[in-house]
């Protein structure tokens, strides 16, 4: 599951002052996307907003138009909004400009802040960041981690709007992108918040079958990995968190993985793209490292701290509505017939126990000479399940 670190409807709707106008040149073409039911979906269904609730919204500029119309729907259910707009670069600008004092400890009003919160709601672009010294991002996530520590105790959920970056890096026009957003998320349908009830229900299925398993078995091409779940607890991941959503996840026990992994989906991280990323585990430990393209972004993000060369999440993606990647792990690792492994911090629900600053999700792809195996039974062929 994708994480945060790197975030009563009145009846009426008043929608009248914010319509796009498509005859203005300046707006750009989302085909079908549309903000409006996105930000329902986001308040009512992720996060159930309450009247008197405090919740942070945080985006880039770029999103701009969605943190608007949250805002907007937060307010019309008698929630207490609370906007945060960043300027695309500013991750850039802190890693490469910051002082040792800020880099590496954040001010206690930050931790104030996040205490006085009920949930939040981070709503993500695919920015084109600057190449940046990885071991420089490496020490502003590990002196953020218990920032994001208490963001996650409240209520909170991610969602990704559509800019053209995003576009790009899916391989689609931003028309095509944005109709792809709205299908990813139920969006298309006339009852988004049902579609994603019989997601819940045959995703519920999957998890019966898997909580009475322990060894986890991987094969695929550049793969064959072990690992150990008995004991732990298999999450459905319904859209309640990440939007769109569409997999199971738990947290392996750490010390369980043994063999190697090739991660077949390319993958982003602190905005740098890493391509065919290989680890071998021993007792649960990376102990070698190496990738075609961003090697020295996976290196320095497995010295984040020592947490960061273990296991904090298993995952399956279950979502046949997304068959292709898109350079978005929002949306890559919830692709149908995938499997996913986050380097770094577990989810405490899944009764991991990993901390790390990092929360790292990497994919290799099983619709192509895959196969996941419990306890030697194989339950799934080239990403179908048997």
């Amino acid at each position: 599951m994708s994480d945060l670190f790197p975030q009563p409807d009145s009846g009426t709707s008043d929608r009248s002052t914010s319509d796009r106008s498509t005859s203005d040149p300046s707006t750009p073409d989302l085909g079908t996307y549309d903000p409006r039911p996105h930000a329902d979906l986001l308040t009512d269904y992720c996060l159930s907003a309450q009247p008197g609730e405090r919740i942070l919204v945080g985006g880039t500029l770029e999103a701009a138009a969605l943190l608007r119309e949250v805002t907007r729907a937060l307010l019309r259910r008698g929630a207490r909004p609370v906007p945060r707009l960043d300027y695309p670069e500013f991750q850039d600008d802190l890693a490469e400009l910051a002082s040792d004092t800020v880099l590496d400890a954040f001010h206690p009003v930050e931790a104030q802040d996040m205490e006085a919160i009920d949930g939040s709601l981070r709503l993500l672009t695919t920015d084109r960041q600057a190449p940046g010294n990885a071991a420089r991002r490496a020490r502003l996530s590990a002196s953020r981690a218990p920032l994001a520590t208490l963001r996650a105790r409240r209520k909170w959920a991610l969602t990704l709007y559509p800019t053209a970056r995003a576009a790009e890096l899916a391989g689609l026009s931003l028309p095509e992108f944005g109709t792809f957003v709205m299908g990813a998320m139920f969006l298309d349908r006339p009852d988004p918040v049902a579609a994603w009830g019989e997601v819940r229900a045959s995703q519920a299925r999957l998890i019966a079958r898997l909580s009475r398993g322990d060894l986890i078995r991987i094969e695929a091409p550049g793969t064959d990995l072990t690992l150990r779940v008995g004991g732990r607890t298999w999450a459905n991941s319904d859209g309640k968190r990440n939007m769109p959503s569409g997999e199971v996840f738990t947290g392996p026990v750490e010390t369980s993985a043994e063999g190697v992994v090739t991660f077949t989906v390319p993958a982003l991280y602190g905005g740098q793209m890493v391509r065919g990323a290989r680890l071998e585990f021993r007792a649960g430990q990376v102990v070698e490292a190496r990738a075609d393209e961003g090697e020295a972004t996976l290196l320095a993000a497995l010295e984040t701290d020592p947490g960061a060369r273990l296991l904090g999440e298993l995952g399956i993606g279950t979502n046949t509505g997304i068959q292709r990647p898109t350079g978005n792990i929002l949306f890559d690792e919830k692709i149908g017939g995938t499997v996913h492994l986050a380097l770094g911090r577990s989810y405490p629900e899944t009764g991991g126990v990993n901390a790390s600053a990092i929360h790292w999700d990497l994919i290799t792809d099983m619709r192509t000479g895959g196969r996941l195996s419990v306890d030697g039974e194989v339950i799934q062929e080239n990403g179908v399940f048997l």
